[in-house]
């Protein structure tokens, strides 16, 4: 259990989930791939790629050189993409390809915590396209994703302007316990990835989900929780037993390419295949 209902006397506290891999059992971005590419954003050849790099990553993951290659590669594949239809197509396939990976122990989790008082904030490496409807579907209260310069014309200029990866995560999250006066020894982060050791550093009740090797063995190194979720059930099942109604995610850290992720790691698989 997590503790009993905040004390609304002691300052706040909030709930910090990782993504893909904690909440979800795929890559966010990834799953989109077939719709992108029936919305004419990526090419049957990339769609294919997209489907080897979803392999990729639940079987292992990317460490920390791939994922800076990733972030080297976006700005050349994505530029031009048009962010209103990216976000059309998250919103037309996004009960169809999420509700069903969501694991039924993450959904818990939120539940719990949202019914503690405290707030539930999604923090992803993935664009704010992909990860605000996620989050809102998820009924977190923020979200903090990727975010792109998007020009003029509502496309994707190819630069990054915010990186949601590694230390920039625990960064948001301090920002956050500033702003909204959370207590971040008090607080919760849940991870699968060794990547994301700042921000489970940052907070007073770290947990370890479904880790990779690196990160089991700094949990197991520090008496952190190890959590082993399973189960994806569709949303929709879970209703009836949900107590606290989905509301809208706020943005942290703004508009995101969810482009641009898919971008690097089509890029990443097309490199393993080659080397191989």
């Amino acid at each position: 259990m997590l503790g009993d209902v905040e004390n609304h006397s002691l300052p706040r506290a909030a709930a910090f989930f990782d993504l893909d891999k904690t909440v979800i059992a795929k890559s966010s971005t990834l799953t989109f791939s077939k719709s992108f590419y029936q919305g004419g954003l990526i090419n049957r050849r990339a769609a294919l790629r997209t489907a080897y790099a979803q392999f990729v990553f639940l079987a292992g993951g990317l460490d920390h050189d791939q994922m800076e290659r990733m972030r080297e590669y976006l700005s050349a594949l994505c530029r031009g993409w048009n962010v209103q239809q990216v976000r059309e197509i998250v919103a037309e396939t996004l009960h169809d390809l999420i509700d069903p990976i969501i694991y039924d122990e993450a959904a818990s989790l939120i539940e719990e915590h949202h019914t503690a008082g405290r707030d539930v904030v999604i923090v992803s490496t993935s664009g704010a396209e992909v990860v605000e409807p996620i989050g809102e579907l998820l009924g977190a209260d923020r979200v903090v994703a990727t975010r792109m310069i998007v020009g003029e014309d509502g496309c994707f200029t190819g630069e990054v302007e915010y990186y949601a990866y590694g230390p920039t995560k625990a960064e948001a999250v301090r920002d956050l316990a500033a702003s909204e006066g959370y207590d971040l020894e008090r607080c919760y982060a849940y991870s699968d990835s060794a990547t994301d050791l700042p921000m489970l550093q940052a907070v007073g009740h770290p947990h370890a989900v479904n880790p990779d090797r690196a990160l089991r063995r700094e949990a197991l190194a520090r008496a952190w929780p190890v959590l082993e979720f399973r189960r994806p059930v569709p949303l929709k099942k879970r209703l009836p037993a949900l107590s606290v109604p989905p509301r809208p995610a706020l943005v942290a850290a703004a508009a995101v390419g969810a482009a641009a992720a898919t971008a690097g790691l089509v890029w990443y698989a097309s490199r393993r295949r080659s080397t191989a």
